[in-house]
């Protein structure tokens, strides 16, 4: 027999104790690449977007409105080429399916974002028309939209003068990303704001926050800045950042999604670093004679603990690696099934993460019971002391 076969045939002298220690490896990455790859998405954030454009809100919170007649101070701030504006209006699909939806200039939208690609007669009609929508690509294969079509949709915060908050759009243009990246981004509503600002309740003349498109992406701190100074002491103070950081904020409206994941993840880790540490220990106590017999044989001390060392990263191994790969399929079915808006891919950075994990783990809960074998006494193990 080898000693890869020596060491896989003592892991499973006990076949039930050691499958449900594997299933508790396994459920554990498997829990572990699912949030891990979560925390990368939220931390990381959309890197290809750069620094080509700032957005400014108010200093208070993003859901503060902001007036749109600071539009042509901020367009003649130097270095500024476009300023575009946008409102979150809480769409909501029939009863309850969240819209990430926003009412926009379509003009000013279409030159701040080339990067969504959509046939120009289509931007015309969304300029038109004045109940005009259009959606990315993404949303309109889940839910089967065509141009044409009047969609309606209701908002959770935003009702219409006469009360109602069923709203009712015309959808007349469907567009999609420039490049891969920008294709995955393709999940957002637009409305055209002209319309949503004359029907709202809540008055006229506001948004939540201004797209500054950049000449020059090195001129972004210094113009972020020149804005904030410019409207410091108003009643409308502003925070400006780049595009990628305010996406950030956002998505921490809601908390600290990286402390979440940490905190359930050491949860997670500790309870097993319990359970297979004890399975272990358990293992080498049932054979203190057969590892006896071993050095009697002429093992030396460093091959008994490397055989014990083997037997705890085979078992981190096997489970953890096959936990990986069932979070990497299930992720993949998870953005396919919700039509890619929700990119949960276990990537290569979760998987160098895992195995560190892996390899930390197997030493963690091997090194202790090793060195036990490691220092056994051969006549004290025989005997039974």
């Amino acid at each position: 027999m080898t000693k890869t076969g020596f060491v896989i045939a003592n892991l499973f002298r006990k076949k039930t104790r050691t499958i449900l220690t594997l299933l508790s490896v396994i459920m554990a990455f498997l829990l572990f690449g699912l949030l891990q790859s979560v925390n990368h998405i939220f931390s990381a954030g959309p890197n290809f977007l750069g620094a080509t454009r700032l957005m400014t809100q108010a200093r208070v919170s993003f859901t503060s409105p902001l007036p749109l007649s600071m539009v042509p101070k901020l367009e003649a701030i130097p270095g500024v080429t476009r300023v575009a504006y946008s409102q979150w209006f809480g769409g909501i699909w029939q009863e309850n399916t969240q819209l990430f939806m926003f009412s926009v200039d379509p003009q000013r939208h279409h030159d701040a974002y080339p990067e969504w690609v959509m046939p120009e007669d289509q931007w015309k009609a969304f300029e038109n028309t004045r109940t005009g929508m259009i959606v990315g690509k993404l949303v309109a294969d889940q839910y089967g939209w065509k141009i044409g079509q009047k969609i309606p949709i209701s908002s959770n915060i935003y009702p219409q003068k006469d009360g109602s908050k069923a709203w009712a759009f015309d959808l007349v243009g469907i567009y999609d990303g420039k490049d891969d990246d920008w294709k995955k981004r393709a999940l957002n509503i637009y409305i055209n704001h002209d319309y949503f600002d004359e029907a709202n309740q809540f008055g006229k003349g506001r948004t939540n926050f201004f797209i500054l498109k950049l000449a020059d992406s090195n001129q972004a701190e210094a113009i972020s800045k020149t804005v904030d100074a410019m409207f410091e002491n108003s009643p409308d103070e502003t925070k400006t950042q780049t595009e990628k950081d305010f996406n950030l904020s956002f998505v921490k409206q809601v908390g600290d999604i990286g402390l979440i994941v940490r905190w359930i993840l050491f949860a997670v880790f500790f309870t097993l670093l319990l359970v297979v540490g004890n399975t272990m220990a358990q293992s080498v106590r049932e054979r203190v004679p057969e590892l006896a017999v071993l050095k009697t044989l002429g093992f030396s001390d460093g091959s008994v603990l490397g055989f014990v060392l083997a037997e705890a990263v085979a078992m981190c191994a096997i489970g953890g690696l096959l936990g990986l790969g069932i979070a990497t399929l299930l992720g993949a079915m998870i953005e396919k099934g919700s039509g890619g808006q929700f990119q949960l891919n276990v990537g290569g950075y979760v998987w160098t993460i895992g195995l560190a994990t892996i390899l930390i783990m197997s030493i963690a809960v091997g090194l202790l019971p090793a060195l036990r074998a490691q220092r056994l006494k051969i006549v004290d193990a025989l005997a039974g002391r």
